[in-house]
């Protein structure tokens, strides 16, 4: 069962307790979350555990945090098509994904290391754009899946992540 791990704030927002959560040994693995102000606006910065490739969620208003997992899934679902996977990727993570995601607590400061590093790179190419209102989002989340990080041995996240697909498939 995949989990999406919440920081602090996110769970706040939530108005959840997270437990726990369990490794991921035969799916894709769990992610984790993290609640960003941007422009005066709330969004949600999702990774992926393993890999480090992200998707942000802009301008997230208060019902919308009542199925944020949801919203990780269509959003996920739009950017995967973005960067060209495959239609039986993309319905393999949907299968994985979809309706089965539980809330846990963060437990790898690493990985929130490398997600602060992100929310600056974030942040610098939000205001670099003029806003979140003129952001391209397909372009800033091309951007933060080509990014080096030291984490992942130097290696970009899309390409963990298509890795790590196609391990899961096979």
């Amino acid at each position: 069962m995949p989990y999406i791990c919440c920081t602090q704030k996110l769970a706040k927002e939530l108005g959840i307790k997270p437990s726990s959560p369990q490794s991921e040994k035969n799916g894709l693995g769990n992610w984790y979350a993290n609640l960003l102000s941007i422009d005066r606006r709330k969004c949600a910065l999702f990774t992926h555990e393993q890999t480090l490739y992200s998707l942000l969620v802009p301008n997230l208003k208060k019902p919308e945090f009542q199925h944020l997992d949801d919203i990780f899934v269509q959003a996920l679902f739009k950017q995967l098509r973005v960067e060209m996977f495959t239609q039986g990727q993309i319905e393999n993570i949907l299968e994985e994904y979809d309706g089965k995601i539980k809330y846990a607590k963060t437990e790898n400061r690493s990985l929130l290391g490398s997600m602060n590093d992100l929310a600056f790179h974030i942040k610098t190419e939000v205001q670099f754009q003029g806003g979140l209102g003129n952001a391209d989002m397909i372009l800033l989340a091309r951007k933060l899946n080509h990014i080096p990080f030291k984490a992942i041995g130097f290696e970009y996240p899309e390409t963990l992540f298509r890795l790590r697909l196609e391990q899961h498939i096979h």
